[in-house]
């Protein structure tokens, strides 16, 4: 595939990123940061969220899975995950977050439970969409082209 192709390709992904929900603006602002000093901070940033979000979630669901669970703990997790989302742009993921910690102020914990799926979910698809995304960025700088930068 040749370099525009490969730029289209991205632009494509990126916008339908978007336009799915999936991304919000924080992830333009993100993007901004990133300069020639630094050519893998978005990819850096990432990273760290799939790593962190990764074993927060697995601990939500082991937590879930206790005999006795500490639901104080669990809300520190949603709280971790929502912010951590946020600060990178990951809009469903936030989404679900915040669906989750009304339930808790609710002291619905059937509510709760219930977001715990939709919420790995979202992770999956997000890590999914992302990796595309950077295996095409990838793709891009290797056949001599730059990245397209996006407005929204």
């Amino acid at each position: 595939m040749d370099v525009s192709m490969l730029q289209r390709t991205y632009s494509d992904l990126l916008t339908s990123l978007f336009r799915e929900g999936i991304l919000n603006q924080q992830f333009t602002e993100l993007q901004q940061l990133q300069d020639e000093n630094n050519p893998g901070f978005v990819f850096e940033v990432v990273s760290l969220f799939f790593e962190d979000s990764g074993r927060l979630i697995n601990e939500l669901i082991s937590n879930f899975n206790q005999q006795a669970v500490d639901y104080k703990k669990i809300d520190a997790y949603v709280h971790q995950l929502k912010g951590s989302s946020a600060s990178i742009g990951a809009e469903k993921i936030r989404s679900v977050c915040q669906t989750f910690r009304e339930y808790y102020d609710k002291n619905d914990i059937q509510g709760c439970y219930n977001c715990i799926q939709p919420l790995n979910q979202e992770f999956v698809t997000f890590k999914s969409k992302l990796e595309a995304l950077f295996t095409l960025e990838q793709q891009i700088v290797a056949a001599g082209g730059s990245i397209p930068m996006m407005r929204h």
